[in-house]
């Protein structure tokens, strides 16, 4: 396939160094290839109501090429979300309710004996879509989970003694429901997959009383068109991993991730409070966000403040705390957000 103009222009002068023509065409490249998101943002606004910071990091992973985990209670639009983002893509979307009896076959697919062909038959199962919306995947058996989460990371399954290429796009967003009582956490390794874990919030008072007005209007309710296609898409992706990020930007994405494993190194008296910080996966997790997000904003160049603003999302489901945290009352979030707030800027 060959490669737009300007992806290849934005790739040439990244190599090319950090003169001021490369990040010119850098940035002539992300406001070209960025005309979608502010429309994208209007469309899904218009349906989704109340949960803004949430389609934003859904448009952060998606531009990034990642995987979302979300927390939060039932109710909190999160298939109208999926929905409408997979209507704007022009992408086909499936729901899978996965439970404690739920098989790999179920969601991957199966291969039987068709004795009239004399032949196996393969039957591919919902993973084969664009958007998939993971419903309680901390309700699902463990060989589940895994087969899930090796399908997000590799791109492709294997049924039988074949091997399948998954959709491009290939989009996930799984969900967790912290009320629920009998439930398989993932593991560290699996969790640590996902670009994003995302936590949705119940929506304000004015915000829930327009959703009533919404509701109201049944079939009249607000739709989405078509915003953008798949080779948008692909431009998108290649424009952002183009971005110029500074050597600051990258010192700076470094020690954070490091100070969730060496917090003494950085004044933080935390040592007796972190099991295990974040991975180098957290460090490239960083950066492709960071990317992303700036290319939300139709910027050539990462700043610090994108760093800031997508590193909760980052790094809160990779940094797991100590019984002697808990005890105190210290989740993972406030370890994270108090590395935020202890290694310096550049």
């Amino acid at each position: 396939m060959r490669q737009p103009k300007q992806s290849i222009a934005a790739r040439e002068a990244f190599r090319a160094g950090r003169t001021q023509d490369g990040v010119r065409m850098i940035q002539e490249a992300v406001q070209q290839a960025s005309l979608w998101v502010e429309p994208m943002r209007c469309a899904m606004r218009r349906v989704v109501v109340g949960q803004d910071r949430t389609v934003e990091r859904l448009l952060v992973a998606f531009v990034a090429n990642g995987h979302v985990l979300i927390e939060g209670a039932p109710g909190l639009a999160k298939t109208l979300t999926m929905k409408t983002l997979a209507a704007a893509t022009q992408s086909s979307f499936k729901r899978i309710d996965l439970a404690s009896d739920t098989l790999p076959a179920d969601l991957l697919g199966t291969e039987t004996f068709d004795p009239h062909a004399l032949k196996p038959d393969v039957r591919k199962g919902p993973i084969f879509t664009n958007l998939i919306l993971a419903e309680g995947i901390n309700r699902a058996p463990r060989k589940v989970q895994g087969a899930l989460l090796e399908a997000m990371q590799e791109r492709y399954v294997t049924i039988g003694q074949v091997v399948f290429p998954l959709p491009d796009p290939f989009f996930v967003l799984a969900t967790e429901d912290p009320t629920e009582q009998d439930t398989r956490p993932l593991p560290p390794s699996q969790v640590d997959r996902f670009l994003l874990k995302v936590v949705a919030t119940f929506p304000s008072l004015r915000e829930e009383r327009l959703i009533l007005e919404r509701a109201d209007l049944g079939d009249e309710a607000p739709r989405v068109g078509p915003v953008i296609g798949a080779k948008e898409i692909r431009e998108a992706r290649m424009v952002a991993q183009s971005i110029f990020v500074d050597d600051r930007v990258k010192d700076y994405i470094v020690s954070l991730v490091y100070a969730t494993r060496e917090p003494m190194g950085f004044g933080l008296d935390l040592d007796h409070h972190i099991r295990y910080g974040a991975s180098p996966r957290a460090t490239l997790g960083l950066l492709a966000a960071a990317r992303a997000y700036a290319f939300l904003q139709a910027r050539g160049y990462v700043m610090l403040e994108d760093v800031k603003a997508v590193a909760m999302d980052v790094l809160r489901h990779r940094v797991a705390v100590t019984y002697e945290a808990e005890a105190e009352g210290m989740g993972n979030e406030d370890i994270v957000r108090r590395v935020l707030e202890a290694v310096a800027l550049p």
